[in-house]
């Protein structure tokens, strides 16, 4: 009988399922939701719930606690500065799994995405045909909004250029010709 036994085995040696656990909950924190097999994603659920418990007391021991199980230190400084924070007031549960309609096509393997609760990154959706013409229509309405713009703005510096050089040429034929009293300063 399995009584008192934590963890899968997750056919690896225990370096590797380490490793494995540590690489994804790096992921997660990096990115904030990342895609990966449910039991990989329960597995490594744990260890991101103690690492956020840890971020939310903040203190140096803590940290170096986190750091032993973080692959990245720009991840650890995000844990520290943005994420635990973040879940200051909630008691627990700070990630969710969320399973994926698909098995993977190589191996048949059931998949999910292990997100943060809060977190802000939307995902993906397909658009309707709909939505999807709608936003083509817009596009095209942008493009042509900024057309007309470049237009405007080409019309108002062919109007200056012309009227630069109509002063230029004045300019010009003013020195060219001397009027009578340049002559007599000249004799």
């Amino acid at each position: 009988m399995r009584h008192n036994y934590s963890g899968r085995k997750l056919n690896r040696t225990a370096p590797h399922r380490k490793m494995l656990k540590r690489n994804l909950v790096t992921a997660l924190f990096e990115h904030e939701r990342i895609e990966t097999t449910v039991i990989k994603a329960k597995e490594a659920r744990s260890l991101a719930e103690k690492l956020i418990t840890f971020a939310k007391r903040g203190d140096l021991h803590a940290r170096r606690q986190a750091a032993r199980k973080l692959n990245d230190p720009a991840v650890l400084q995000k844990l520290f500065e943005e994420i635990g924070p973040r879940f200051a007031e909630r008691p627990g549960g700070y990630t969710r799994i969320l399973r994926l309609s698909g098995n993977r096509k190589g191996d048949n393997a059931e998949m999910a995405i292990l997100e943060l609760v809060d977190n802000t990154v939307r995902p993906k959706s397909l658009d309707t045909k709909k939505r999807q013409r709608a936003r083509q229509i817009l596009k095209a309405e942008e493009k042509a909004e900024a057309k007309a713009a470049l237009a405007e703005v080409a019309e108002e510096m062919a109007a200056e250029e012309t009227v630069d050089e109509t002063a230029t040429e004045e300019v010009a034929e003013a020195d060219a010709e001397p009027t009578g009293d340049e002559e007599k300063k000249e004799d």
